[in-house]
Formats: structure tokens, sequence, C-alpha cells
């Protein structure tokens, strides 16, 4: 079978020495540039100017629950209930493209200890998948609007290590797109039925965060990427512990 062609991405640099790295996927119709601004404003916080921003792009596909249009996507979405069959194959395939972007982090010197995976709505998806299921144990993953693909047969498919990977889950109560029953169902299978165990605080992240955002549609807020930042200031601190 013939090789899956890299991903392409945006780079971008950290303002001190590079010791972590963050790799955020972009959500459906999206691409890594949506999520730059972010990036830039994350570098220059206190505590994340060791970090390296990559922001892969998702290639183009029809998306069935938008009349067949092409658009970016990670995988095709049949319907945007979540209810429904979901496309295995292509959510696999993406997830093995985003590992790509892992080993040549690693090859390149940085610890999987050291990379954090996240993403926002099929970009959430993806970080889960790909981090809860991959060979390596990573520094964590932030789900943001998400939720849980393949629900029905994670606990099968999820690596030994992921009831002990660092989670920080954030959701908007209006959510018309991503429904908030969708993310507390996700929830109950990866506390319930994995292990995971359910933080009450951020104190310390050695579990699964689950945060609501009270009046918040399918999107950020400020609330939402303070909390975020703080996360990644635990999980990746400027010194190795």
């Amino acid at each position: 079978m013939a090789a899956t062609a890299p991903l392409k991405f945006l780079s971008v640099s950290p303002i001190g020495k590079h010791t972590a790295t963050v790799i955020f996927i972009h959500g459906l119709g999206d691409t890594g540039h949506g999520w730059k601004p972010v990036a830039d404003m994350f570098r220059n916080e206190p505590g994340l100017r060791h970090i390296k921003w990559i922001l892969p792009h998702s290639p183009t596909r029809s998306v069935k629950a938008n009349m067949g249009i092409e658009m970016p996507s990670w995988f095709d979405i049949y319907s945007f209930g979540f209810e429904t069959d979901e496309d295995e194959s292509g959510m696999l395939e993406s997830a093995g493209r985003i590992n790509q972007l892992i080993s040549a982090e690693v090859e390149s010197g940085t610890d999987p200890s050291r990379i954090l995976l996240g993403g926002f709505s099929q970009g959430a998806a993806m970080s889960l998948l790909t981090g809860l299921t991959g060979d390596r144990k990573l520094a964590g993953i932030a789900a943001l609007s998400g939720w849980l693909p393949m629900r029905h047969k994670f606990k099968t498919i999820a690596s030994p290590h992921a009831a002990g990977t660092p989670i920080f889950w954030g959701h908007g109560s209006n959510d018309p797109l991503v429904r908030i029953q969708i993310s507390k169902e996700s929830i109950d299978i990866l506390t319930n039925s994995m292990g995971l165990p359910r933080l009450t605080t951020p104190d310390e992240f050695r579990g699964l965060y689950y945060k609501v955002y009270g009046g918040m549609g399918h999107t950020t807020n400020e609330e939402e990427l303070e909390d975020l930042k703080s996360y990644i200031k635990k999980v990746l601190p400027e010194v190795a512990s």
C-alpha cells in the first residue's frame, strides 16, 4: 500500500528555547491558520515561551452532512447529530497522519512526554482518537467542543496508557452543533468504562477535567482560553520535572 502523504502545517516558533510542542488540530471547514492567532497569543505568555506550535491543515473532502460540499475535513461526517455510523476509515487515516507529525517531533529530539495534542470540534475528536490509541503516552490532550469518536468500541482500541493521560475538556452549555449531551456521554465512557480519574478541580491534572462554559456556543471564549493556558503550563512546564 502506498505511503500516505504527510500533512501540511504551520509552525509557530517559541520565543525562548524550544523544550515542548503543542500540536493543535482545527475543526471542520477551517485550516491551521484559524488557530494561529491563539498560538501567537500564547507564545507571548510567561510560562509558555518554550513551546513550539504545530498547526496542521486537514485534507479537503466531500462532507455528507454538508450536502456533499467539499471542504477541509479530517473525516466525513454523515450527520451532525453524531449518533449515526461514523467514517472510521477516514478517522483512522487522519490519526495515522497526525501520528506522523508526532513521530517527526520525537525524531527531532522532543520526548513524547513534552508533546501535547489538542483540537477544536472535529479536531478535538481527532486529538482524543490519536492521543488515546497511539503507541506513545503524551503530556496530555486538550479537547475543546468535541466528542469521543467510535464510542461504541473505544475501550477496545484504547492504548494501555490512555487511563493515565491528563485531559482538559471544555464545552459550551449552548453548543448547537456538538450537543453537550454528546460530550457528557463521551466523558462517561472515559471515566466509567476506561478508568480515567474524574477531577473536580484543575489543580492537579492527573485525570480528566471537564468544564462547561455557561452560555457559550460552538466556539471558544476568553475564560476557556485562560483555562487552556493554565492547563498547558501544568503539563508542559518550562523546566521538565
